[in-house]
């Protein structure tokens, strides 16, 4: 999984939930206990995986029944919150303690129910080089985590009760905030209960008033994007970057755009990995005075959620002095409008599954 992510996502969430309407919303409870293991997605946890983590997964969720256009065209998603504990059952890993900002979407007559969740957990144990330097999968107190749940739904069965039943996937890492970040993986079976709240309320699904498909000329996107992180060497030291992008998005749809676009990053991470490789490694051959700047163009997906939408883009660095992970790189993150042009944006800069950076950004889309 990757991260991430989370301002824009909290805070759309967050104006769903106040935004004012006709009717009384309608909230339910969930609470869930799982069961899982850690995935072996990098050999260098594998001293990690001793036990089976276990845990309880607790959600609030408003219900939605289309008073806005969106709820329609996504099959009438609930917003919520979930809390995360899990015990990862190895004294080296510690504890986990996650909030989450979440949507529910339905799918088979609702009766399988798909949570997609991003927030920010505290672990109890991160990397310390002298009380916990086997603990290389985390080396913050604070990290960024992604959720999902795929469940048989079942609610309102009986007095308000319901059940749920299925698969967990919840992810840990700060993204290179700080190093060790090689982060963790917990496939889950999960269990539980449903409460509907507001038992007595039934309505029915509002069929949305648009019936034309969205037309728009190719618009034109700059972002300014900014950040910390810290190489892969432990205790090299966090320093600060700033990318700017420009790209074009053409709309596909009411849902979607593609993007095609440049980035010029200016990580100046970099620049001590160039000085400490050039002095530690002499067989790397890698010249002090090498550039750290890289430029990469790439190719987008935008997926629009109500004020929020998904972005996912693939580049390839065409300036790239520095051999640092490969030439090809990716994005996923979430960006909120604020009115017609402005946005925010919080994205996860990738090398495949080796994250680079959290890059949290403004733009503007004319």
């Amino acid at each position: 999984m990757k991260d991430l992510l989370l301002i824009c996502f909290l805070f759309s969430v967050c104006c769903g939930f106040s935004q004012e309407e006709k009717r009384v919303k309608k909230y339910v409870l969930d609470l869930s206990q799982f069961n899982g293991s850690i995935l072996l997605h990098n050999p260098d946890i594998s001293h990690l995986i001793t036990a089976h983590p276990a845990g309880f997964i607790l959600g609030f969720n408003r219900k939605r029944f289309g008073e806005q256009d969106w709820e329609a065209d996504y099959g009438y998603p609930d917003s919520g919150f979930t809390f995360v504990y899990q015990d990862m059952r190895n004294p080296t890993l510690g504890e986990h303690f996650g909030m989450y900002a979440h949507y529910n979407f339905y799918f088979f007559k609702r009766n399988l129910q798909f949570r997609i969740g991003q927030g920010i957990a505290y672990n109890t144990n991160p990397y310390d080089k002298n009380t916990n330097f086997r603990n290389n999968a985390y080396g913050s107190h604070l990290l960024s985590s992604t959720m999902a749940m795929v469940n048989y739904h079942k609610e309102n069965l009986i007095a308000g009760l319901g059940f749920k039943v299925g698969l967990s996937l919840i992810h840990y890492s700060n993204a290179n905030f700080k190093a060790p970040n090689t982060s963790t993986n917990t496939a889950a079976f999960n269990f539980g209960i449903t409460y509907d709240l507001n038992q007595e309320l039934v309505y029915e699904f509002k069929k949305p008033e648009h019936n034309k498909k969205m037309m728009e000329p190719i618009r034109y996107n700059f972002a300014l994007r900014g950040g910390v992180n810290e190489s892969d060497v432990v205790n090299s030291g966090r320093y600060g970057f700033w990318i700017v992008s420009a790209y074009m998005d053409k709309r596909l749809g009411r849902k979607s755009a593609i993007q095609l676009g440049a980035d010029a990053f200016f990580s100046n991470f970099l620049k001590e990995l160039i000085r400490f490789q050039s002095i530690s490694f002499p067989e790397m051959n890698v010249a002090p005075d090498t550039d750290f700047k890289r430029v990469g163009v790439f190719l987008g997906h935008e997926l629009f959620i109500n004020k929020l939408s998904v972005i996912t883009q693939l580049g390839y660095y065409v300036y790239y002095p520095f051999d640092f992970e490969g030439r090809v790189y990716n994005r996923i993150g979430l960006k909120h409008y604020f009115g017609d042009c402005l946005f925010g944006a919080v994205t996860l800069k990738s090398h495949a599954a080796a994250a680079e950076a959290v890059e949290f950004g403004i733009g503007i889309r004319l």
